[in-house]
């Protein structure tokens, strides 16, 4: 079976600035549009994605804004609050942010008058990866360059702090059970941990380094995927702390692993940026090649649509999206 060829994005929309972090809000936010935001080197823009397959009125992709965020630093990493509300009044924006100060920033809007920021301090190296806990929304997890995982609460407080063996590169929160949080290596070791009594409950060996991105299959929870050196790896928790499935992805190094979260079978990786593109792949776990190619000048930060087989890239002042065809 042949590789696919090299496919342009399905959808584009233009920025003003390179995009260095996008991200779709995995939650459903009430309204009939899918809630994205992406970070630049000063601000975050936060607004609302509407796409043709999912409203017949809209030609190829609609982006409206909602508010632009100044952040005075480069965004490294964002997530979404489950907080996040369309439907009701007052209306509510909120999620965090890590950037190269090592601070994090909880930023909280109704749109409106308000428009609060907390900012966590305590890392004292790059943070890698936040998350907030999935149900409620309460407390804040991040992983740094420092060795440690850090658990906050929303006035900045840190809750809970355990170290790592190296560097934290990922982490991922348990959709259902709030104590259960999943933290990757770049040394190659991804460990759950309890956060009830802060000991590691169950770890994965890669085998390999370094581990650049895991992800948690939030729709099938025995399924781990990553990124080591140049392949992906997939887990299957129940069977074994060793993959069952690797293969090369990219040339170089794979930098991002992110699971689809309309199919527990598709996932994405990308290769490093190069010095003209980065290279996106789209993997499905029933065929050998991947089943979509794309790339984004500079490209980084990648995120899947919450109900469409759909990624998006940031890229040099454009966002990038593609329409896998299951």
């Amino acid at each position: 079976m042949q590789e696919p060829a090299s496919r342009s994005p399905t959808y584009t929309v233009t920025c003003e600035d390179y995009v260095h972090v996008v991200e779709f809000s995995p939650y459903d936010c009430g309204a009939a549009a899918s809630l994205l935001a992406y970070g630049g080197k000063q601000y975050v823009v936060v607004g609302t994605c509407r796409f043709k397959e999912e409203d017949v009125d809209v030609e190829g992709v609609e982006f409206n804004t909602l508010r632009i965020f100044m952040h005075g630093v480069r965004v490294d990493t964002l997530a979404w609050s489950p907080e996040s509300r369309m439907d009701k009044l007052p209306q509510i924006i909120r999620f965090c942010t890590a950037a190269a100060d090592r601070k994090i920033r909880l930023f909280t809007s109704d749109l409106q008058s308000r428009h609060d920021v907390t900012v966590m301090k305590g890392h004292t190296n790059y943070v890698n990866h936040v998350v907030f806990e999935p149900t409620e929304g309460k407390q804040i997890a991040s992983v740094s360059d420092d060795h440690t995982c850090r658990v906050w609460d929303l006035e900045g407080r840190e809750a809970a702090s355990f170290r790592l063996w190296s560097p934290g590169v990922s982490v991922c929160w348990h959709p259902e059970e709030a104590y259960k949080l999943m933290v990757a290596e770049k040394k190659g070791t991804i460990r759950f941990y309890d956060l009830v009594t802060q000991q590691a409950v169950l770890s994965l060996d890669s085998g390999g380094m370094p581990l650049m991105s895991a992800d948690w299959c939030l729709s099938n929870t025995i399924k781990v995927g990553a990124v080591v050196g140049s392949d992906w790896l997939i887990w299957d928790i129940t069977r074994s702390s060793y993959p069952q499935e690797k293969r090369p992805a990219h040339l170089d190094k794979a930098r991002l692993f992110r699971w689809s979260r309309a199919n527990e079978d598709l996932f994405s990786t990308t290769g490093y940026p190069g010095k003209i593109s980065s290279q996106l792949l789209v993997h499905h776990l029933g065929h050998p090649q991947p089943v979509l190619i794309g790339s984004s000048t500079v490209g980084a930060g990648l995120s899947w649509h919450r109900t469409l087989p759909l990624c998006v890239i940031g890229g040099d002042r454009k966002l990038s999206f593609w329409m896998t065809e299951m």
